[in-house]
C-alpha cells in the first residue's frame, strides 16, 4: 500500500501538470466559476498605448485594469505574464435590502449636482457602457436593488448592510424604504434644481415613481429640498444619498371636527371668497392659502411640514369664565368677570357661552382669526366680558340679581348679533354664580327668608281653612240625619200651618155667618121690640111707658138705687168731694164686696158695712 501511494502521487501532480498549469502557461487559461467575476488588469501593452491622465479604466488595450470582466466559464489568451485576472464574488444585494454605488471613474459631476447620472449601463454590470455613455464618477442616483449582480470591482465600489460600517454609513439606510401603516413620509431631496426664491418647499412633481427613478425626477426639473408630496404607506426604493425620509403621523380629524387646511406651498394664490368676504380670503384645494373645502372626519395623508391642519369642533363648543375648564381647554385662560353695578358696588360673576361652528364655515372662521384659540382669546373675551361690564354698570346689584334671567336673555341677544359677524353661531348665554358683597347678599338672604316665611304662613292659613272645611263637612256629615228629620219636619209643619189655615179659615168662615145669622136675630129682635116700644108708647103714653122700663131694668139687673159713696154739701148730711174719693180709694182698696160706706159731713164714718149686692 505505501509502494502504491509512493508512484501514484507523482502520477498526479504530473496530470494537473498537464491539465491545468501547462495550458495556463501555453494557452492562457483562466477558469471563472459560476459565483465569479473575472477583474482583468493588463500588465502592458503591446501597442504602448497608456491611460490618460484622471483616467483608471482602460477601454482600448490600454495597460491597467480593463473595464470588460470574465463571465463564468474558460477563458484563452490570459498569459499570466501579460494579465492579471483577479476573481471577485458576484455583488449580491438580499431581499429588503439596496446597494449604493460609487464609480471610480467616469466623467466629473456637474457642479450644480452631487449624484452621478443614471447611464444605460445594465445595472452597472457594464463598465464600458457607463463609461462610454456619459457615466459620472462618485456617488451615483441609480441603485441596486435585490439580486446578483457582475459588478467590476475596479470601476464600481458596492456598499451593503455588510459594509456600511467600512464605509461610513447607516446599515439601516441599506434597507428597502417602508412606510408604516396610518403613517406618511416626509421626503426632502438632497439632489436636484435649487427652490426658487419666496418658496418653502418644492412642489408636486409626477413621472418618478415616487422618487425611486431619481434620474427622472432630475430630468423633470425636480428640486432639492422639502417636497410637497408624501409617501404613503408601503415599500419603497429609496437611494439614501438622494432623498431623506421621515415618517409621521397621518393626520387625524376626530368625529365632530372638520380641519381647515393652510398650505403654505402650492399653486398661485387665488381668492375665491367673494368681494363681501373682506376679513380673508379662500382658496381651492392645492393652492397656496386657506383651502375653502375642509377636511371631513378621518385619516388624511398630510404633509405637515408644509400644510397647517387647524382642528374645528362642529360640536357646540362650551366656554366658561370660571374656575372650571372644559376638555378641550379653549377657555384654559378665561377667569370670572369682575363687573362694578350702578350703585357703585363690584362684584363678580361666572358665564358659560355656548357656540357652534359649521363645517362649510370653518374656513372662513380660520381665515378671519387663525385658530379657534384666537377666536376665543380675541373675539369672544373681550365680547362678552365687555357686554356685561356695561350691562352691570345699568342695575342696582340686587336688581341685576333679582333680573337674572331678563339680564341672560338680554346677553345672549346682543352676543349673539356680534359673533354672526364672524361666522360664528351663539347657542345661549347662561350666567352662572353672581358673587355680590357679603352686606347686599345677607340683605338679600333676609328678603328671601322673609319671603319664604310669608308663604309659609300663608300655606299654614290655607291648611287650617282646608282643616275647618274639613271639620264642617265631617260636622255636616254627622248631623245630615238629623237635618233631614228637621227638614221632614218643617215640611210636616207646614202642612200642619196650611191645615191650620185651612181649618181657621173655616172657623172664620163659620163664625162669620153664625156672626150674620146672630146679628139677623138681634135685628128681628129689636125690630119686634121697637114696635112693642112703639104699642106701649102709644098705650101708655111715653113717659109712663119710660117709666115702666125702667123700673123693670132695675129689678132684672138689680141695679142699686142708693150709690156707695154718697156726696154732700157742707151741713147738709152729705159728704164732701174730698171725702167721696177717699171712700172710692178704700173701696177699690178692701174690694168690691163691702157695703158702701157713708160719709158724714163732719167726716166721720157711719161705722156700718154691709156686703155688695
Amino acid at each position: 500500500m505505501f509502494d502504491f501511494l509512493i508512484i501514484a502521487v507523482p502520477v498526479l501532480v504530473v496530470l494537473v501538470v498537464l491539465v491545468v498549469v501547462l495550458p495556463g502557461l501555453l494557452l492562457g487559461l483562466t477558469i471563472i466559476g459560476e459565483r465569479q467575476v473575472g477583474v482583468v488588469v493588463k500588465r502592458f501593452a503591446v501597442s504602448g498605448k497608456s491611460l490618460t491622465p484622471g483616467q483608471l479604466i482602460a477601454l482600448n488595450g490600454e495597460a491597467g485594469y480593463q473595464a470588460d470582466t470574465l463571465a463564468p466559464g474558460w477563458h484563452f489568451g490570459y498569459w499570466s505574464w501579460m494579465y492579471n485576472v483577479v476573481k471577485v464574488p458576484v455583488t449580491v444585494i438580499p431581499q429588503g435590502e439596496i446597494g449604493l454605488i460609487v464609480a471610480a471613474g467616469g466623467a466629473a459631476v456637474p457642479a450644480d449636482r452631487i449624484l452621478g447620472k443614471v447611464v444605460d449601463c445594465d445595472n452597472f454590470q457594464d463598465a464600458r457602457a457607463f463609461l462610454t455613455h456619459g457615466g459620472e464618477k462618485g456617488r451615483q442616483l441609480g441603485i441596486l436593488t435585490a439580486g446578483s449582480y457582475r459588478i467590476n470591482t475596479a470601476l464600481f465600489t458596492v456598499i451593503t448592510r455588510r459594509n456600511a460600517d467600512q464605509n461610513d454609513m447607516n446599515p439601516d439606510d441599506l434597507m428597502v424604504r417602508s412606510i408604516e401603516p396610518d403613517k406618511v413620509g416626509i421626503l426632502t431631496t438632497l439632489d436636484g434644481a435649487p427652490i426658487l426664491d419666496g418658496e418653502i418647499a418644492a412642489l408636486f412633481l409626477p413621472g418618478h415613481d415616487n422618487f425611486q427613478n431619481a434620474q427622472a425626477f432630475i430630468d423633470n426639473g425636480g428640486q432639492r429640498g422639502l417636497q410637497e408630496q408624501v409617501l404613503l404607506s408601503g415599500s419603497w426604493n429609496l437611494n439614501p444619498w438622494f432623498v431623506k425620509v421621515e415618517q409621521v403621523p397621518m393626520t387625524e380629524i376626530p368625529i365632530g371636527h372638520v380641519g381647515v387646511v393652510i398650505s403654505f406651498i402650492g399653486k398661485a394664490h387665488v381668492d375665491i371668497s367673494g368681494t363681501e368676504f373682506k376679513h380673508g380670503d379662500l382658496v381651492n384645494t392645492g393652492h397656496k392659502g386657506v383651502w375653502a373645502i375642509p377636511l371631513y372626519p378621518g385619516k388624511h395623508p398630510i404633509n405637515t411640514r408644509v400644510m397647517r391642519v387647524e382642528l374645528v369642533p362642529t360640536t357646540n363648543i362650551v366656554l366658561n369664565w370660571s374656575n372650571r375648564i372644559e376638555a378641550h381647554h379653549y377657555d384654559a385662560r378665561l377667569s370670572s368677570i369682575t363687573v362694578r353695578s350702578h350703585d357703585g358696588f363690584g362684584f363678580s360673576l361666572d358665564v358659560s357661552q355656548v357656540i357652534h361652528v359649521g363645517a362649510l364655515e370653518a374656513p372662513r372662521v380660520i381665515s378671519r382669526v387663525g385658530s379657534v384659540q384666537n377666536l376665543v382669546d380675541h373675539v369672544l373675551e373681550p365680547i362678552v366680558a365687555n357686554y356685561f361690564r356695561n350691562a352691570a354698570q345699568s342695575y342696582t346689584v340686587l336688581d341685576f340679581l333679582i333680573a337674572r334671567s331678563d339680564r341672560q336673555h338680554e346677553a345672549a341677544e346682543h352676543i349673539g348679533r356680534a359673533l354672526r359677524l364672524y361666522d360664528v353661531e351663539a347657542i345661549d348665554t347662561l350666567i352662572g354664580d353672581i358673587n355680590p358683597p357679603a352686606e347686599l347678599m345677607a340683605t338679600l338672604t333676609d328678603r328671601k327668608i322673609a319671603e319664604e316665611q310669608n308663604k309659609t304662613y300663608r300655606v299654614q292659613q290655607e291648611a287650617q281653612a282646608q282643616r275647618q272645611q274639613l271639620v264642617r263637612a265631617t260636622s255636616l256629615a254627622d248631623i245630615q240625619q238629623e237635618v233631614v228629620h228637621s227638614e221632614q219636619g218643617v215640611n210636616i209643619a207646614e202642612l200642619q200651618a196650611q191645615a191650620a189655615i185651612k181649618q181657621a179659615s173655616g172657623d172664620a168662615e163659620s163664625i162669620k155667618l153664625r156672626a150674620q145669622g146672630e146679628a139677623e136675630a138681634i135685628r128681628a129682635r129689636g125690630e119686634a121690640q121697637a114696635d112693642a116700644y112703639r104699642a106701649g108708647a102709644e098705650a101708655m103714653g111715653e113717659q109712663g111707658y119710660t117709666a115702666v122700663q125702667l123700673m123693670q131694668i132695675v129689678g132684672d139687673r138689680g141695679v142699686r138705687i142708693i150709690p156707695d159713696i154718697m156726696v154732700g154739701g157742707q151741713g147738709q148730711g152729705g159728704g164732701s168731694m174730698v171725702e167721696a174719693l177717699l171712700g172710692l180709694l178704700m173701696t177699690q182698696q178692701l174690694g168690691q164686696g163691702h157695703k158702701p160706706v157713708t160719709v158724714e159731713s163732719n167726716g166721720a164714718t157711719n161705722g156700718k158695712t154691709e156686703p155688695s149686692a
